[in-house]
């Protein structure tokens, strides 16, 4: 066997590299999830809250980002998301949503 050669069983090391460079940051506070048969569409974006008619409040949803990926990548996002969100409750406490009085998302001022 050649000393450039990994022994069987042994594991070879690839080094990544982030680029960066194209990245564009953005906030969301809502996403909407849909489906198809072969991919998931999730959209980001914001929930605006607006008087409507009578004064009643009304949420516009702003898209501002759409990822689209294979069903093997959201998996993927899935686990990952869910390993981070346990570390951070492991630090924090357990995060609390839906509830009334919480941070559920935005109100319109009183």
């Amino acid at each position: 066997m050649s000393e450039n050669q990994p022994a069987q069983g042994d594991q070879r090391q690839i080094q990544l590299r982030i680029d960066e460079s194209k990245m564009s940051t953005t906030y969301a506070n809502t996403i909407r999830t849909s489906t198809t048969q072969d991919e998931v569409v999730l959209d980001f974006g914001i929930n605006l809250p607006v008087p409507g008619q009578d004064n009643q409040p009304v949420l516009v949803f702003a898209v501002g980002s759409r990822v689209v990926m294979n069903w093997a990548g959201a998996k993927r996002l899935a686990i990952s998301l869910g390993q981070v969100v346990r570390q951070y409750e492991e630090r924090a406490g357990e995060i609390n949503i839906g509830q009334k009085g919480g941070s559920g998302g935005p109100r319109l001022a009183q």
